[in-house]
């Protein structure tokens, strides 16, 4: 594993560098001794919280402090302040320099199971699958093949200008969690307080200008009631739309190709129709109707991939005397078909549960639809359930049936899934089962975030940051002037903070400094979330995850940040524990 899951011995490695304490704490301090002591405690913590994984900074700065101290006083003339003032910031920015060692050093391991809410491995007694992306993981073959589809069937069935077959799908053009502006064909990145990021507003395939954006929403925010509906979708009277589905990434591809094409051409044409035209009539028919299926299984090994990990979390769960359960909205050809290839023909074995065409998230919440069972050629029976066995595969039904029959209630159960809303947003809120997520997008993103070009930019826009924070109660022209450099400055790298990740949309967790919708939901909803089922290899089933405790905004730092010299945003895997 890497350094971020070893704590205690990381500690021990950077103690010489984390007893060289407060190198801009000190300067800070100076700076302010004799005018806000509140100010200079405040920074001081907040300097620790933006310098993640530097603790208590680096080293007394006498002469530093002496120098900081001295823009503060009233006896300077203009050219004076300006030149203290550039002697702070050229200082904060060599000592930032020093920490990128110490943090690269520090990488976090795209391998680590992080958690949102305390949960242990200890209380788990059973374990439940979602299918897609879940047990099985595609290549990129798969949106590739649902964009092709579903654009020839806009062409075919609904008469969609030819031309529209020249769009190929764009891998990199968008990330999951954006919102769909259905009435303005405006697709969208907000963040958790429900705030437009701009630069992320796309009609078609280009940006939308910022001054646009903010005059057709009259500023930036969404208001709740046209915000999407609970599950995401765009419904009675909400005009948003988000897409929380990996499989909606060739969606929103298509959804914007054709918008392009139509603008291009000088095409007039009504938003909500071409919506519903992509959404109902072309992407659904590529998967009720089967297409999509026909074509996995035609070329299985061209589209699964993962397929030894996921089997291997099966047999270690199996091994351990753990009930298992799978409840998919894919019907039971598709599943057999990959299972048999990720697992082997005894896949049905290892659970004691298979429910399949679930129709989730309806299968949480409607208690009409019963249980059917299918044989293995697929014919439907229509005998009463009275019990689910093992070994049988059943269509429909709902959780309540469910819970009735297997007694499987409360927090000893663990469901994995990847859809933030459909698979695990009822379990947690209405049934206290715990929930875990499926990230694929996470072990990119984590391998973004360790490169020395993240991390250089990161620490330094932080201290940026706090530097301008700091600084701004300085009203005079001199300083004011001064501190406006700094403000020019960091907005200009903000771009780069987001396009490190996706030049149009940027990361799927954060937008420039606050988290994302998706982020906001995905802490709500699941207890724990991780690149893949595969993490769950390097823990034991003793252990218990532990959310990074940090400071809220009005608390003081009296404990170590988690994220300090080595310390990972959860729990060490055991066979790491052993090495400390």
């Amino acid at each position: 594993m890497a350094p971020w899951s070893l704590p205690l011995c990381s500690l021990l490695k950077h103690t010489d560098c984390l007893q060289k304490a407060n190198i801009f704490c000190n300067v800070v301090q100076g700076l302010h001794h004799h005018y806000h002591p509140v100010r200079s405690r405040l920074w001081k913590r907040n300097f620790r919280a933006v310098s993640q994984g530097v603790g208590q900074l680096l080293s007394h700065e006498p002469r530093a402090g002496k120098c900081a101290a001295s823009v503060c006083s009233s006896s300077l003339d203009g050219q004076n302040t300006t030149e203290r003032l550039w002697s702070v910031y050229d200082e904060t920015k060599r000592q930032t320099g020093d920490l990128i060692s110490v943090i690269t050093a520090n990488s976090v391991d795209p391998d680590t199971i992080f958690a949102n809410n305390e949960m242990s491995l200890r209380d788990i007694e059973i374990y439940g699958f979602d299918y897609d992306y879940t047990l099985a993981f595609y290549s990129s073959h798969l949106h590739t093949l649902i964009f092709n589809i579903a654009r020839d069937i806009l062409v075919t069935n609904h008469r969609y200008p030819e031309g529209l077959r020249k769009y190929e799908y764009i891998p990199s053009f968008a990330v999951r969690g954006l919102h769909y502006d259905v009435q303005k064909a405006l697709l969208m990145k907000i963040d958790a307080f429900h705030y437009i990021q701009l630069g992320t507003v796309y009609r078609g395939l280009h940006p939308v200008p910022d001054e646009e954006v903010i005059a057709m929403y009259e500023g930036c925010h969404v208001p709740l009631e046209i915000m999407s509906d609970f599950y995401g979708k765009s419904s009675h009277g909400h005009t948003m739309k988000q897409f929380m589905d990996i499989f909606s990434l060739p969606e929103m591809t298509l959804l914007s190709c054709v918008n392009d094409f139509f603008m291009r051409h000088n095409i007039d044409y009504e938003p909500v129709h071409l919506y519903k035209d992509v959404k109902v009539s072309s992407i659904r028919d590529v998967h009720v109707k089967g297409i999509m299926y026909r074509a996995v299984e035609a070329d299985i090994e061209k589209y699964i991939c993962y397929g030894e990990q996921s089997h291997a979390v099966l047999k270690k769960l199996s091994a351990q005397g753990k009930k298992m359960f799978l409840i998919t909205n894919s019907p039971f050809d598709f599943v057999d078909r990959g299972m048999n290839f990720i697992v082997g023909k005894d896949w049905r074995d290892l659970f004691d549960v298979v429910i399949v065409q679930a129709d989730k998230p309806s299968f949480f919440n409607d208690r009409r639809k019963p249980f059917r069972r299918v044989t293995d050629k697929g014919v439907l029976l229509w005998d009463r359930i009275h019990r689910l066995e093992k070994g049988q595969i059943y269509k429909q039904g709902n959780l309540y049936e469910f819970l009735r029959l297997t007694g499987w209630r409360g927090s000893k159960v663990l469901y994995f899934g990847d859809h933030i809303y459909s698979d695990l947003a009822d379990l947690t809120l209405k049934h206290g089962w715990r929930t875990g997520a499926i990230i694929p997008e996470l072990r990119k993103e984590i391998k973004i975030m360790n490169t020395p070009e993240y991390v250089h930019m990161m620490t330094w826009l932080q201290s940026l940051t706090g530097l301008i924070e700091q600084m701004q109660v300085h009203r005079d022209p001199t300083s004011r002037a001064v501190v406006e450099e700094w403000i020019k400055e960091r907005e200009a790298m903000k771009p780069h903070t987001k396009d490190i990740f996706n030049a149009q949309f940027g990361s799927l967790f954060r937008t420039y400094h606050n988290p994302t919708y998706f982020s906001r939901r995905l802490s709500r909803f699941a207890d724990i979330y991780m690149a893949s089922i595969s993490c769950l290899l390097n823990y034991d089933f003793q252990h218990t995850f532990f959310p990074r405790r940090t400071p809220l905004q009005h608390e003081a730092s009296y404990w170590p940040e988690h994220g300090s010299a080595g310390l990972g945003a959860s729990s060490p895997a055991p066979q790491d524990q052993s090495r400390v």
